[in-house]
């Protein structure tokens, strides 16, 4: 029997805490090695899907460098009728590191857990909204493209 820790709704909570610790190296761990994790609203020049454990580490690496993410303001966890699925919405608030510019962005994520890991990942965050929350669609396109750090 999985611990409740590892549970979809665990690993879930798990990663709303390592994110607001910045610990995107633990947050990356709790994918399963051949986890996946994809963007449906993605834009040109931006990833739509990461696959294994290892591309998540490496897309979240800089994130930290983008945005520091201080609380979650909301958060509704919906459990699916398979109970290794959540539906989970919640909005995060911070800064944005390169300017100090306060930002609050709504994310839903669809989290599909097997053995106490994250399989899948499907995160609906909105890219117009990262544009503006960056200073505008070069800064957007820029933390994307230029030097290889991004953030979802």
């Amino acid at each position: 029997m999985t611990e409740p820790s590892r549970t979809v709704r665990g690993l879930f909570a798990e990663s709303l805490r390592l994110l607001l610790a910045k610990d995107m190296i633990g947050y990356a761990g709790l994918w399963a090695v051949d986890g996946v994790m994809e963007f449906p609203f993605a834009t040109a020049n931006y990833p739509a899907r990461l696959e294994g454990r290892a591309a998540v580490e490496d897309y979240l690496r800089g994130y930290p460098d983008l945005l520091d993410v201080q609380e979650i303001t909301e958060q509704t966890v919906h459990q699916a009728t398979d109970p290794d699925v959540v539906v989970a919405e919640f909005e995060a608030a911070g800064r944005v590191v390169a300017t100090g510019r306060l930002y609050r962005m709504r994310y839903v994520a669809v989290i599909t857990a097997r053995d106490g890991e994250i399989v899948s990942y499907r995160d609906y965050w909105s890219p117009l909204a990262g544009a503006e929350i960056l200073g505008g669609l070069d800064e957007f396109t820029a933390a994307f493209t230029g030097g290889g750090e991004s953030t979802g």
